[in-house]
């Protein structure tokens, strides 16, 4: 019998290409675009969403408050004014009456359609109801209808003479009221129609929330002796936080940039929804000096400022929330 002796180098040579290769040789080819398509591709996933903002988002807020600080017009020149436009702004009653218009409005139709849709995705959730599926279908029709459409048929509820409810308040003998004459009637026809289109979407988003909750919370609740009061106050809510802090913040951002049904309520009234532009929100008062009177630079500052306005009452909105859960 014969016997190889092994030397160092074959130990070493061995190790190499059980190994791969020495130490500090580079990899293949193929596993460098293996390694570099692991690292970037999760960025070539999200990248088209952060394009598409870029330039429909971001581009255009910049550009807004660029030209916020010029006297500007779309045909002829475009002179430096700095702040001047800002200074007009504060100082003019009409962004003012918009301002007012804007929070009253918004007001009026968010806090009691939060409400309401709370308690009624309350009801929904809890009773045995035959089709409810169809009930809760049904919900959705407001918020696929054309707000054209729900601005002629409420139109129609609150007109003065042959309305809806001046025929109801004719049967108590009560004077007709010309709702969109007024300030605070144009603001019920508007919230009207916002508490309507919106009811539905949120009634659904709570309704979804609660029934991720277990039902044994409840049987134990109730075996506790808590009455369904306490279950709402005590189990429901504090459940349901979460989407009640996203529907407030989203309420207020849409609330504040409330812009076609005040256009659609009153057609003939045109942008200033009035003669005395009772109804006139920050959005349509920003059209109107924008493109209805060509000021560019004079509605980029109203821009500006809703835009502030917004997110101030939604950090707002945030911090209130985020309070009433022990957050800091």
């Amino acid at each position: 019998m014969t016997t190889t002796a092994t030397t160092p180098a074959a130990t070493t040579t061995m190790a190499i290409i059980t190994r791969g290769g020495p130490k500090g040789r580079r990899p293949p080819a193929r596993r460098i675009r293996s390694s570099w398509a692991e690292r970037v591709a999760p960025y070539a996933y999200i990248a088209p969403f952060f394009v598409i903002f870029a330039i429909f988002g971001l581009f255009p807020l910049l550009f807004t408050f660029y030209v916020a600080l010029f006297d500007w017009n779309p045909i002829g020149d475009q002179v430096f004014v700095g702040f001047a436009n800002f200074e007009r702004l504060f100082a003019d009653a009409r962004f003012w009456n918009a301002f007012v218009n804007t929070f009253g409005i918004f007001l009026i139709s968010t806090i009691p359609q939060l409400a309401l849709a709370l308690l009624l995705a309350h009801l929904l959730n809890h009773a045995r109801l035959k089709y409810a599926n169809f009930f809760r279908m049904a919900l959705l029709v407001p918020y696929i209808t054309s707000v054209a459409a729900t601005a002629i048929v409420f139109a129609q509820i609150f007109d003065r003479n042959f309305g809806l409810i001046n025929w109801v308040l004719g049967i108590f003998g009560l004077p007709s009221v010309n709702f969109l004459a007024s300030q605070v009637g144009s603001w019920v026809v508007i919230s009207a129609m916002v508490m309507w289109r919106w009811f539905g979407y949120n009634t659904l988003l709570y309704l979804a929330g609660l029934q991720a909750i277990p039902r044994e919370i409840y049987e134990a609740a109730s075996v506790d002796g808590a009455s369904s009061r306490q279950q709402f106050f005590h189990l429901t809510i504090p459940a349901l936080r979460p989407i009640i802090i996203f529907t407030v913040i989203m309420s207020t951002i849409g609330g504040l940039q409330i812009f076609t049904e005040p256009l659609l309520v009153a057609p003939e009234a045109g942008l200033t929804c009035g003669a005395a532009r009772q109804c006139q929100t920050l959005s349509l008062f920003l059209y109107e000096q924008g493109f209805g009177q060509f000021d560019f630079g004079y509605g980029s500052a109203i821009g500006v400022a809703l835009f502030v306005i917004v997110v101030v009452a939604a950090l707002i909105n945030f911090f209130l929330s985020t309070r009433t859960r022990g957050e800091r």
